[in-house]
This record gives structure tokens, C-alpha cells and sequence, in this order.
């Protein structure tokens, strides 16, 4: 295969709009799976307790065992917060839209930086308007490929330095509020809380969480999903891949990412309900069983870069004449 020097193009919307009217037609009982799941609240309190926790521990250890624990424990409760933020910003854990978004920067505590309220408008707009640059923070930009290009030292370096690499995307999205008052409070919880730990605990405390961060999204098993989510990795054209493996265990099946956009609205808890109930629809399509596999196949593979991703500019007739903001919701 020769390298590729521009993302795929499609002249289609969003491809998951239409499988899920057909799978509603054919399963209408799925419905039933549309609901909230505050018990989310529940994993959120555990993880950031592990975090914390794991911090007071590592506050005088050598800085190897910091770095070890992060990679290897701190980095799954870490990327597990993450889901959760990503449950909250889907309005699944409480009915109050209020509730959620609190549920979601107290997620972020552990994090080191404030992304959760920005993740919420992103998300939705990643959801509706998939490949379109303008407004999927997911889309790379083509500078951002043409860096990286298709050798193993620059993809691990893009996966290392990951949260850089999005921290600056939510800029090309113009059409998004990029400051409101939530991310204001965002911002002063994370710097509070992130300054009390500092205080009372130490340098090691802190970098502890956010090494854990890094790695949770980075250059570690847990960074593939987000070749998983997106990236033709089979040679073909399917935008969205599946992962069906144990991490989803601990992942809270966030694996399940065609279900998941076909299905917003239901919960991690029931997204593969969904695959049991429709499986017609999935069987067929590609997806991975190991992110590790994944990881190295992604890193050696110079078929592999950045722009293997799709890319288009139709909204499917859901373009706004004003600003978008955090106050719109993905629904069925």
C-alpha cells in the first residue's frame, strides 16, 4: 500500500445515523436499553480514591516506582475516569444535565488538567458531525499527520505527547464556544485541587496522577483505543471498529464504539446488550480483541498514520447559523 499523504475522503454523512434506524426498525426492544446508570457515580468515588490514595503512597518513593505504578495501576483507574467524564458528558449517569457535569470535573480532580466540561461540548459535536474537521476535535489536522508521518518514532511520540496534540485542536472548531462559565469552574477545581495536593503531599504526588494521565491516553496499551475508534485499520473503509476484549472489564466496555454511536443513549453498562440483541448488524463488521496487538500493529505498520482516518464535509443537513454549545444533546 502505498503512503498515504491526505485523509480518506467520503462524500457521505455520518455512518452510524443510518444503521441505527435500521436496527430500531428490525429490534425496536432495544429502546428498552436507553437510560441512565448513577451507579457510574459509584466507579468514579473508587477511582479517584485509588488515585489519591496511590499519590500519598508515592509521595516519598523513589521516582522509578512512581513511574512504574503509574503505568501499570494508576494508568487503568485513570483512562476509567476518563470513561466516566465520557459518560457524563452523555448525560448517563444522572437525569440533571447540572449533576452530570459536576460528576465530571470531580472526575477530573485526578487528571492534572481541566478537560472534562471541553470534552463534553467536543464529544457530542465527534458524535453528529463525525470526519467533518470544523467540528470533530477527534479529526487530526493535516499538520499534525504530515509531523507524525508514517515512522515509529514519530507515532510514539504522537501517542506520548497525545493530550498536547488535543489541547490544541478544540481551536480549529470555530463554531464552538470555546470558553463558558463551566469551564471556568472546571479550571479553578483542577487548579485547587491539584494545589492541595501539591502542598500536602509533594511534587511525586502530583506528577503520580498526572503521569497516570498521560499514560492512561498515550504511548501504553490503553493509548490504541484511539486507533481503535477510527483508524481503517483493516485496509477498508469502515470508520468505527469495535474492541471485544478483556480490558473492557475494566474499561467499562468503553471497546464497544460502534454500539456505542449507533446507541448513544444507552450506558456502558448495557452496550453489549446491544451486540447480543442486534448481532447481525456487528458480526460482520471488523474489530480488535487486543489493544497490545493493536499498539504494536499501529506503531511498525507504515501503512499506518495519522491521515487513515476519514475525512468529509457533509453534516447531513444539521448545520447551525450560531455558535453550538454544551447545552446540546446527542439523542435517538
Amino acid at each position: 500500500m502505498a503512503k498515504r499523504t491526505d485523509f480518506n475522503w467520503s462524500d457521505e454523512s455520518e455512518p452510524h445515523k443510518k444503521r441505527t434506524k435500521k436496527i430500531i426498525t428490525e429490534h425496536p426492544e432495544i429502546r428498552q436499553l436507553i437510560g441512565r446508570n448513577p451507579y457510574t457515580m459509584l466507579v468514579i468515588l473508587l477511582c479517584v480514591g485509588i488515585q489519591i490514595g496511590l499519590a500519598i503512597w508515592l509521595k516519598d518513593a523513589s521516582w522509578w516506582l512512581v513511574l512504574l505504578v503509574s503505568y501499570a495501576v494508576g494508568a487503568f483507574a485513570s483512562h476509567t475516569l476518563f470513561i466516566c467524564i465520557h459518560e457524563c458528558a452523555h448525560n448517563l449517569v444522572f437525569k440533571n444535565r447540572t449533576l452530570n457535569t459536576l460528576a465530571g470535573i470531580f472526575a477530573n480532580l485526578p487528571q492534572g488538567f481541566a478537560s472534562s466540561v471541553s470534552f463534553q461540548k467536543y464529544h457530542l459535536k465527534h458524535h453528529s458531525f463525525q470526519g467533518v474537521a470544523e467540528l470533530d476535535a477527534d479529526m487530526p489536522f493535516g499538520w499534525e499527520a504530515r509531523l507524525i508521518n508514517n515512522r515509529w518514532f514519530g507515532k510514539s511520540m504522537w501517542l506520548l505527547f497525545f493530550p498536547v496534540f488535543q489541547l490544541l485542536r478544540p481551536f480549529r472548531l470555530k463554531e464552538i464556544n470555546l470558553l463558558d462559565a463551566w469551564t471556568v469552574v472546571n479550571w479553578l477545581a483542577e487548579i485547587v485541587f491539584m494545589g492541595g495536593v501539591i502542598y500536602f503531599f509533594g511534587a511525586k504526588a502530583v506528577m503520580y496522577m498526572i503521569f497516570s494521565f498521560f499514560f492512561s491516553v498515550g504511548l501504553h496499551p490503553l493509548g490504541a483505543r484511539w486507533v481503535q475508534e477510527h483508524y481503517l485499520t483493516h485496509g477498508d473503509h469502515q470508520e468505527t471498529k469495535s474492541y471485544y476484549g478483556v480490558l473492557n472489564v475494566v474499561n467499562l466496555n468503553v471497546g464497544y464504539h460502534n454500539e456505542h454511536h449507533d446507541f448513544p443513549s444507552v450506558p456502558w453498562n448495557k452496550l453489549p446488550q446491544i451486540k447480543k440483541v442486534a448481532g447481525e448488524h456487528y458480526e460482520t463488521l471488523g474489530y480488535h480483541t487486543s489493544y497490545t496487538v493493536l499498539l504494536f500493529q499501529f506503531l511498525f505498520n507504515r501503512d499506518l498514520s495519522l491521515f487513515s482516518r476519514t475525512k468529509r464535509s457533509n453534516r447531513g443537513g444539521k448545520l447551525k447559523a450560531s455558535p453550538v454549545t454544551a447545552t446540546e444533546e446527542v439523542v435517538l
